[in-house]
């Protein structure tokens, strides 16, 4: 895979509580010129970030409900419909992994559905925490996730202390979901074999804050 189509499936992303104005500005000035697919910023970051990519083939994402996911719906979707004010091209949401690992999966599909309703036609990636989870549970995110009307399933936060992507999830994930969704691998993604063996197990976005380091070492 060559430079420009792997910096197409990145996620450039700057998630730390303590992000300034001026890293964000250079996060932005990055993925201009590497052409990343995104960047992936807090919500309070997006409009700046929809200012500085204007013209640009770049769009800004939102995290929602981020990084742990044990808000309201209505905060979400709250959080989303602000989003997509400020510019929010794509919104990335944090499962209630709670309510998910005590089967209150009613709780959690209408939880995801608010937030795919109030993102409107913008797509929405779904954070199911895999790390937090048993492969039963991974099957009934995704699965959940999918008859909410989301457009992708992702791995993780990067901020869960148990960890982040790992290809045999994505693998489990694509599986699940099948071709008509888009999987994001998402946290510990730091080499260009990372990204490369989450690819190959099937995702179709990828998640990071070392893009520049993956695409240089790409050939």
């Amino acid at each position: 895979m060559d430079k420009t189509q792997l910096a197409g499936m990145i996620d450039h992303t700057l998630l730390k509580a303590n992000a300034t104005v001026a890293e964000l500005k250079q996060l932005c000035a990055e993925a201009r010129e590497y052409s990343f697919k995104t960047v992936c910023v807090n919500s309070a970051n997006v409009a700046l970030c929809a200012k500085e990519l204007e013209g640009c083939v770049t769009k800004p994402i939102a995290v929602v409900g981020f990084p742990l996911g044990a808000m309201s719906s209505a905060a979400k979707a709250f959080e989303t419909e602000q989003a997509v004010r400020d510019g929010a091209a794509e919104i990335d949401t944090v499962i209630n992994v709670g309510a998910l690992k005590g089967k209150d999966y009613s709780l959690v599909y209408e939880d995801i559905l608010a937030v795919v309703k109030a993102a409107g036609d913008r797509p929405v990636k779904v954070i199911i925490e895999s790390a937090m989870l048993s492969d039963d549970e991974k099957i009934i995110a995704c699965a959940l996730s999918k008859a909410a009307g989301a457009a992708f399933v992702k791995t993780s936060t990067g901020f869960a202390k148990e960890g982040g992507a790992k290809a045999e999830d994505v693998a489990l994930m694509r599986r699940i979901v099948g071709p008509e969704m888009g999987v994001k691998a998402s946290g510990g993604v730091r080499t260009y074999e990372d990204a490369m063996a989450m690819i190959e197990a099937g995702a179709s976005r990828i998640g990071c804050s070392a893009g520049i380091a993956i695409v240089n070492s790409a050939k």
